[in-house]
C-alpha cells in the first residue's frame, strides 16, 4: 500500500511539473519549437516543455502562464528557451524552480497577474550576458546584439553579470550590459522609458489576440477542393498561424473551411484579418 501512495505522489507530481509553464494568450505570428526539432504555431492553453524554444514574428506577443500566478510576456521578434522548470512541493513547502534563458527580444516577468503567489519561487532569466534571479518581482528585460537590459519595476533581484553579483532592490531602476563586456551603473528609469519598454511586451486591445477561453473565431473562404485547403492551412500554420481545417457537407457537396479559434474579440478578429490581408494571404471574412 505504501509503495502504492509512493508511485501514486510521484505522478501527480511529475504532472504538475510537466504543466509548470503554459500559454495564455498568442498575437500571432508565433512558433513553439520542441525539443526535437518540430515546430508548429504557439497557440492559447499549449504546454511548454524543457528544451521548448519560443519565437515570435514582426509584431506578435506572447503570454505564458506559470503555475503559481506569475506571467511571463513577451514582445515581437523574442525567443525564449525552457530549461528545467519544476512544480514540487505541497502546501507551504511548494517551489516553483526552473530557468528561462532570453535569447533575444523583450520580456516581462511579473507575479500576482493570474493571481496571488501559491508557491515560492527559485528562477533564473538568463538574458544572453546577464542572469537575474527571482525570487517575487515584477521586473522587465531586453537582448539585442549590441546590448542586455534589465529593468526592476518592483520588488528585488539578484544579478551576475561576468565576475560581479551585486543586488537590485530600488524600485524602477535599470542595468545595462554591453555585448562588449562593459556595463553602466544602475541607475532610475524615466517614466517615458518605462512606458515605452512596457508597451513592448503587452498585450494590446484588439491587436488580434487568441486567448485560453476566447470564443471568437476568424473563418477563411470556404474551399471545395481538399488539396488547396490543406495546402493553405499548411502554409499559414508554417507562418506562425493557427489554422484549422474542418470538413462539411453544403448543397454543392463537400467543403472545407478553414478558420481560427479562441480570438478574444470581434475587433482582434478584424485585426487578425487585416494582418493576414496585409502578408499575401487570401482574404479572409
Amino acid at each position: 500500500m505504501r509503495s502504492l501512495m509512493l508511485m501514486i505522489l510521484m505522478m501527480v507530481a511529475g504532472t504538475a511539473a510537466a504543466r509548470t509553464l503554459t500559454v495564455e494568450a498568442v498575437v500571432s505570428p508565433a512558433w513553439v519549437e520542441r525539443a526535437g526539432g518540430a515546430r508548429e504555431p504557439l497557440v492559447p492553453g499549449a504546454t511548454l516543455y524543457d528544451g521548448d524554444h519560443v519565437l515570435t514574428g514582426g509584431g506578435a506577443r506572447a503570454l505564458l502562464r506559470v503555475t503559481e500566478g506569475s506571467a511571463v510576456k513577451l514582445g515581437e521578434n523574442a525567443r525564449l528557451r525552457v530549461e528545467s522548470l519544476t512544480d514540487r512541493g505541497v502546501a507551504a513547502d511548494r517551489v516553483v524552480s526552473g530557468t528561462l534563458d532570453v535569447l533575444q527580444g523583450a520580456f516581462r516577468f511579473t507575479t500576482r497577474l493570474f493571481g496571488s503567489p501559491q508557491a515560492r519561487r527559485d528562477i533564473n532569466v538568463r538574458i544572453v550576458t546577464v542572469t537575474a534571479g527571482i525570487r517575487g518581482t515584477d521586473v522587465w528585460g531586453k537582448s539585442s546584439p549590441e546590448r542586455d537590459v534589465v529593468c526592476l519595476i518592483e520588488g528585488r533581484i539578484f544579478v551576475q553579470h561576468r565576475e560581479q553579483a551585486f543586488t537590485m532592490q530600488d524600485p524602477l531602476s535599470f542595468f545595462i550590459a554591453g555585448r562588449d563586456g562593459s556595463r553602466q551603473p544602475v541607475a532610475p528609469v524615466p517614466e517615458a522609458q518605462l512606458k515605452e519598454w512596457a508597451a513592448e511586451t503587452e498585450i494590446a486591445p484588439s491587436s488580434g489576440a487568441s486567448r485560453s477561453g476566447g470564443k471568437h473565431r476568424l473563418t477563411l473562404a470556404a474551399a471545395a477542393d481538399e488539396d488547396t485547403a490543406t495546402a493553405l492551412a499548411e502554409r499559414l500554420r508554417a507562418g506562425g498561424y493557427p489554422l484549422r481545417l474542418r470538413a462539411f457537407r453544403a448543397a454543392a457537396g463537400l467543403r472545407y473551411e478553414l478558420y481560427f479559434a479562441g480570438l478574444s474579440s470581434t475587433e482582434d478578429a478584424a485585426a487578425l484579418a487585416d494582418a493576414l490581408r496585409r502578408s499575401g494571404h487570401m482574404p479572409a471574412r
